[in-house]
Order: structure tokens, then C-alpha cells, then sequence
């Protein structure tokens, strides 16, 4: 029969970690970090980094491991302050940069200009339709990858061997998009500011031209097109609010009882909530949404801004909307592509 010993201490588990106890780790998000923002190229992308114990502020040139077992000089937009973070880190600061540092940045940025013209030259002599827009080496030195753009495919074998020969190095070349090259290689859009794809941007959503459409745009390529060529981004960001708001507005063309006699939508405002009504007699006049109610009937002699009307004989008008039909992505036909002319009237039969 066994006596229980309170004085003898439990018996330890083989494997069993020994000592105090250890404290729980805080949830993920919620421990305090050293973070700093920093950028790789004056249009690129903010990345948070783990700045350790450096205290850093906004303008600094840093040295930031690139996780291939090299370095990079990038530079602080944000000073250096503990918070929790709120998305992956992209990775950690070593140190600030020395005057050595930014002599080896100078002379790797003649390195690639130099070795992009080359292969820019060779594509040319080889009469291929690529361009090429941006080059890194490997931090060891064995291989150099560019990155191009081409609207067909293309055979780049010999292209391949010519830089090989020149580089002496293994050659790795990558096609992209033309979203992806504007988002490499930065810039300013339209609006004065950066480009959202380079800075904030995590990925491409589907964009089409009934996005333009819906907000009440002007479809012209210059205006609804980004510096890639395709339907601008940020036409997505507004696009839910005036899907919500126009449910609530009458349609163009559409036949209303006004507090001032029936007539016909010719305009809408939809941020606003107003809406511009024609009528036979007299000039548009523009109501709140809350004025207007269903015309149970025509309004004779009213006619919309778009609705056929002339000579006897008809006429033909020219219509400068695009089709809506894009696919995602797809670049604006030009104002001659998307033209379509349309009958407004028969002609009448001739008198025997």
C-alpha cells in the first residue's frame, strides 16, 4: 500500500520544458513593435519594417535585408515609432546607411542604366517588339533578371544567349502586364498624386467601362484611362455609393410629374440627389428627387436630349458611347471604333 508524500515534488516528464513557466504571447496585431515605413524607389510602395532598436526619422537613408542574402538602400517616410502592426512586416532595418553605402547606390544605378540599355539595343538589332523597363542582379552575382512588356508573345532565344554572353551570368526574363509595369515603375496620375497601384494598391480589381457610365463620366479615353493604357483604378473606389444612390433617382429618359407639369429626365445629379427635367414649352428646371413621382402618362411633346427628332425625312445621329461590354481591363476603343450610326426615322415612301 502506497503513502502519499506531500513533500515530494511531482515527477517530471521526460521532454518537459524546465524552469518558470513562460508568459502567453500576446495575439497576433496587438505586440508592440519598432516600426518604421520606408520605400524602395521615391514612386514605389510604403513598407513597414521592424527598425529594432534604431530610432529613426522620416528622410533617412536606412540599409533594410532583402531576405536573399544581400542588402538594400531604401529611405524612411515615416519616423520610427512603437505600435502594433497591422499587416505583415516586409522585413527589418540593419542600420543606417554610411557614406559608403550611397557611393556603391550610385554606382549600381550607372551599372543598371547601362545594362538596360544594352538590352534595350539588342532588342532592337533582334527586331523584337518587347520593352524592357527594369533589371536586377542577384545579390551573388549569378543572374540577372529583366523584366519587359510585350503585347504578343515572343521568341527571345537568341536574345537570351546575347545577353548571357554579355553578362556572363544566367538570364532570366519575366513578362508582365501592362498594370504591372505602371506599378513597378511608378509615376504620377492625372490627379496630381502617386500612382495608387506604386503606393497603397495591394492588387488589381476588375475595372469596366459601365463603372464610367454609372458615375456620369466623360468617355474619353484621355480622361477615364490611367498611364497604363487601361481603365483607371480608382473608378472602383466610388462605384458602390453611386450604384446606392442612383436606386433612389428616376431614369434619363423617363416620363415625370413635376409640381410644375409633366416632362421628361434629362440630367441627373446623383451625388446631390437632383434631377434636371425637360419639358415642350419652356426651359429645364432642375427638382429634388423628393419632387419628382412617376407620370402615370406621356408627356406630350417632351423630348430628351437624346431622343430622335428633325426633318421629316430623319437624320442620322452619331453616338460617342463605347460599348459596355469590356472585359475587365481592357483599353477604351478610340471615339471612330466605338462610333455607331443610328436610324431615328424612316424615310417616307416614295409618291407614285
Amino acid at each position: 500500500m502506497s503513502v502519499d508524500r506531500p513533500d515530494r515534488p511531482p515527477p517530471v516528464r521526460e521532454g518537459a520544458p524546465s524552469g518558470p513557466p513562460r508568459a502567453a504571447r500576446p495575439p497576433r496585431g496587438t505586440e508592440l513593435r519598432n516600426l518604421v515605413g520606408v520605400r524602395l524607389s521615391p514612386y514605389g510602395r510604403t513598407l513597414e519594417m521592424d527598425a529594432g532598436d534604431l530610432r529613426l526619422d522620416a528622410g533617412e537613408s536606412v540599409i533594410i535585408d532583402d531576405r536573399r542574402g544581400g542588402s538594400l538602400i531604401a529611405q524612411t517616410v515615416t519616423a520610427s515609432s512603437s505600435r502594433p502592426a497591422k499587416r505583415p512586416i516586409a522585413g527589418r532595418i540593419l542600420r543606417k546607411s554610411a557614406a559608403r553605402d550611397l557611393e556603391r547606390l550610385v554606382g549600381e544605378r550607372v551599372r543598371y542604366g547601362e545594362a538596360l540599355a544594352f538590352a534595350r539595343e539588342r532588342a532592337r538589332a533582334r527586331q523584337l517588339p518587347i520593352k524592357f523597363f527594369r533589371i536586377e542582379f542577384a545579390p551573388g552575382g549569378d543572374k540577372t533578371t529583366l523584366y519587359f512588356s510585350s503585347e504578343q508573345r515572343v521568341d527571345f532565344r537568341d536574345l537570351v544567349r546575347d545577353l548571357a554572353a554579355h553578362f556572363h551570368n544566367r538570364i532570366e526574363l519575366r513578362q508582365v502586364g501592362v498594370r504591372d509595369e505602371a506599378k513597378m515603375v511608378g509615376g504620377i496620375g492625372s490627379c496630381g498624386q502617386e500612382l495608387c497601384c506604386s503606393t497603397f494598391l495591394p492588387s488589381f480589381a476588375p475595372v469596366t467601362i459601365r463603372m464610367a457610365k454609372n458615375q456620369n463620366l466623360a468617355l474619353n479615353p484621355a480622361r477615364v484611362s490611367g498611364q497604363c493604357g487601361r481603365l483607371k483604378c480608382c473608378l472602383v473606389y466610388e462605384e458602390a455609393q453611386y450604384i446606392d444612390a442612383g436606386k433612389l433617382l428616376p431614369r434619363l429618359g423617363k416620363r415625370v410629374e413635376t409640381p410644375d407639369g409633366p416632362g421628361r429626365v434629362d440630367d441627373l445629379d446623383v451625388l446631390r440627389g437632383r434631377v434636371r427635367v425637360s419639358f415642350p414649352d419652356r426651359p429645364p428646371v432642375t427638382y429634388e428627387a423628393g419632387q419628382l413621382r412617376a407620370s402615370e402618362g406621356p408627356a406630350p411633346g417632351a423630348l430628351g436630349p437624346n431622343e430622335p427628332h428633325g426633318p421629316r425625312g430623319g437624320t442620322a445621329q452619331r453616338s460617342e458611347t463605347p460599348p459596355d461590354d469590356l472585359v475587365p481591363g481592357d483599353a477604351i476603343p478610340s471615339a471612330e471604333e466605338a462610333a455607331v450610326l443610328t436610324s431615328t426615322a424612316k424615310p417616307d415612301a416614295p409618291e407614285n
